[in-house]
């Protein structure tokens, strides 16, 4: 660094560089790190070469080294390092005593290095110094106990030394200390490495109490098989089973065991086993069981073996998922379903009434609609598959028991049970049932089933009087009085059908009045009674004034084998359209007209059906303003209306669109045939539409008169234009089409409004 006159430093001004851009060759770290090991720069020069050749000479190295150890030594004595290698420096001098003196004074500093009593132990043993060196291990394992470090190498060195006695008394003593697993399985292969095969049995004994672990066990009794002693190996498994119980058993023993039993061709044993094992442990800790179950089964078992094993899995699993929600009851009726394909009926009833015992905890109708099957199966199988009736009756008590009736009810139940009771020709016993079923909670379902039930037993009494019932409860029912009347006409009695019906339709409300009077009418039309007919046909159009009840009418007296039957007919039609023109739905009118005119095709004259076809409505597209909820324009919708001849309302409209017609004819025909497309094309152009068209001056006046109706908001078309349009030979962009086309798409359009 430079400095100033004053003496000050000061920093060399850096120079700015320039181009900053990477330069085109790069340099890596790796190719620095290279060049370093090639040019070796990292490496010094190795000391120089002493030699010693005299004792003198021997003595003051000596001196100088030790000098330098003692140093280390005094400067920091917690470092081990230094001992040890102070130690193994005398001792690569021979001089073990100076070296073991060394190792006494680590000790007296950290007695608890292990490595230092490693190092210490293993001079000694260098040197064959036997029994200092057992002398050292005895005071590690002393000190040390918990170092199996320590025991390893003392046994080791005892073995090889051949003190076998003495190594087994190290054992011994190591056992006390209840070591690891590792450390009894090396006691044991020291005993089979001599052959002491009951010595060995004995630490195994000692072992599985000690580390209380199924592993253990399993190669306890491995052991036994190994050495040829069968029966030991399966007295060894099955103490096994009893150790561990019930509680804290594990699939391994069990997959063990039977293997064990496999080898030795005991196949109903191992059976037995998996079927234990599998009874004893829960689903989700079986897989392996259940696969080496089912692998021992495709081996060794027929095919009745087999399904049981998929039996019991899928037992499990079901057991697991009605344990998880006591309240599924697809799992419980999957898991019924299964166990009554192959189980006895004492099982099968066991989770029948584990099933039903899960009553839904709320009094709702839908949260028992599946639980109330439970006891349906549970009836049918006691009846159908163990064919005990009187457990059968008892269930479906119990089951009527539990039902809250005042709240809801099940008619299947009570419908089921008389049907039990018929089955078994306890006839007293199944109305006794039907009869409290009514009492307690009377229902439609349960009246019907009644009904038939006896109509079934041909107690036609019986039947009366519970139609009587049945009326009494719902005299709305309209279904009800026609059965009713069905019976009636079918036993022959029409009059007191007749008199059936004269109720119905005299009961203040009904359900579906509209079936009550086509039944009676067709029970009057059946009974040849058309005088009855005609009066029914008229009281209720007195009532209604319905489009299908005049068609029926109508259709009703062409039916009728008369010499005036089409004039009642078509009288029935002028009827029936006087009294519609008031209606304001005129697609019932347009209905009625166009049956009118189906009538007159087939049998009126050309005179009828020219009539007709003028009281036909004129179909037109209008559009109206729309009004959102809060008012809001919400724009414009189209809508097809019809417009009729008769009515006066209408005629200004009419007269208007056959003006704006006429007017639209004379500009047409006006225009010469020598003017060009684009001339065309204007005009339509400039052209107002047909309804909406400016009449020509003569007829201004006219068309103000009639132009009053037309001030609401809609914009009216023509459904005849555009059928011209479509029908004329030109494209539909050009309005320029001849009188002859105009008339042909005229008769076109009425024969398509006919078909429609």
């Amino acid at each position: 660094m430079a400095s100033t006159a004053a003496g000050k430093q000061r920093i060399p001004k850096v120079a700015k560089v320039k181009n900053k851009a990477p330069a085109e060759v790069q340099i890596t770290a790796e190719q620095l790190l290279r060049e370093a090991k090639e040019r070796e720069l990292e490496l010094l020069p190795p000391p120089p070469k002493q030699k010693i050749t005299d004792k003198e000479e021997l003595n003051d190295y000596k001196l100088r080294k030790r000098k330098g150890f003692e140093d280390n030594i005094r400067k920091n004595r917690t470092i081990i390092s230094n001992w040890i290698k102070y130690a193994q420096w005398e001792e690569s001098l021979n001089e073990i005593q100076r070296a073991r003196s060394i190792y006494e004074r680590a000790l007296d500093v950290d007695h608890r290095n292990v490595t230092l009593w490693l190092k210490y132990a293993e001079m000694e043993m260098k040197s064959r110094q036997v029994n200092h060196a057992r002398n050292i291990w005895d005071r590690a394992i002393t000190i040390l106990p918990r170092v199996n470090q320590f025991w390893y190498k003392y046994t080791y060195m005892e073995e090889m030394v051949g003190n076998v006695a003495g190594c087994r008394q190290v054992f011994e003593r190591w056992m006390e200390w209840e070591p690891e697993e590792q450390a009894w399985h090396s006691y044991i292969n020291f005993e089979l490495r001599y052959k002491e095969v009951d010595k060995a049995r004995t630490i195994y004994e000692r072992f599985v109490i000690v580390h209380p672990e199924v592993k253990n066990w399993i190669k306890y009794a491995r052991f036994e098989e190994r050495h040829g002693y069968i029966a030991h190996g399966r007295k060894v498994y099955e103490r096994a089973v009893e150790f561990f119980g019930e509680e804290h058993v594990e699939e391994n023993l069990f997959v063990a065991f039977a293997k064990f039993e496999e080898t030795q061709k005991e196949f109903e044993r191992v059976r037995v086993i998996y079927k234990y094992a599998l009874d004893r442990i829960p689903k989700s800790q079986a897989q392996e069981l259940f696969k080496n179950y089912t692998m021992f089964e495709k081996k060794f078992g027929d095919r009745r073996g087999i399904e049981d094993v998929i039996v019991s899995k899928r037992r499990f699993q079901y057991e697991e998922e009605v344990k998880a929600n006591p309240h599924n009851y697809d799992a419980w009726f999957d898991y019924l379903r299964l166990v009554e394909s192959d189980a006895e009926p004492d099982t099968v009833r066991e989770i029948y009434e584990r099933a039903i015992a899960n009553i839904p905890p709320i009094q709702e109708k839908r949260h028992w609609r599946r639980y109330i099957y439970l006891w349906i199966n549970y009836a049918l199988y006691e009846e159908l598959e163990v064919k005990d009736p009187e457990r059968t009756r008892q269930v479906y008590q119990a089951c009527l028991d539990l039902i809250p009736h005042k709240k809801f009810t099940f008619a299947k139940i009570w419908l089921l049970y008389a049907q039990f009771e018929i089955r078994q020709k306890n006839l007293q016993g199944a109305r006794k049932v039907m009869g409290t079923a009514i009492g307690k909670c009377p229902k439609n379902k349960l009246l019907k089933g009644y009904i038939e039930l006896e109509l079934q037993l041909r107690e036609f009494d019986r039947c009366r009087k519970l139609y009587e019932k049945y009326l009494e409860f719902s005299p709305e029912n309209c279904t009800t009085w026609i059965k009713f009347a069905e019976l009636e006409t079918i036993l022959g009695d029409v009059d007191r059908a007749r008199a059936i019906f004269e109720l119905a339709i005299g009961q203040p409300r009904l359900d579906m009045p509209e079936v009550l009077w086509k039944s009676y009418i067709d029970f009057e039309i059946e009974q040849e009674e058309y005088g009855n007919t005609r009066d029914l046909y008229k009281r209720l159009l007195q009532r209604t004034q319905h489009v299908k009840v005049w068609i029926s009418f109508a259709k009703f007296e062409l039916s009728v084998e008369s010499l005036e039957r089409l004039q009642k007919c078509r009288q029935i039609y002028e009827d029936a359209n006087k009294s519609l023109r008031n209606c304001e739905e005129k697609e019932e009118r347009l209905m009625l007209l166009e049956s009118w005119r189906d009538y007159e095709k087939e049998f009126g004259s050309d005179s009828t059906r020219e009539r007709v076809r003028k009281l036909l409505p004129e179909k037109v597209k209008k559009r109206r303003k729309l009004t959102a909820e809060d008012g809001s324009d919400a724009g414009w919708e189209e809508y097809y209306d019809y417009i009729f001849p008769e009515d006066s309302a209408n005629q200004p409209n009419l007269k208007l669109l056959a003006m704006a017609k006429m007017w639209k004819k004379q500009q047409v025909e006006g225009k010469g045939e020598n003017n060009s497309e684009q001339e065309s094309v204007a005009e339509e152009d400039t052209l107002p539409p047909s309804d909406t068209a400016s009449p020509p001056p003569e007829n201004q006046e006219d068309l103000d008169k009639n132009s009053a109706p037309e001030t609401e908001q809609e914009n009216t078309y023509n459904d005849r234009d555009d059928d011209e349009k479509s029908s004329s030979s030109s494209s539909s962009e050009s309005d320029s089409e001849d009188d002859e086309g105009k008339e042909a798409a005229k008769e076109s359009r009425i024969t398509e409004e006919d078909k429609d």
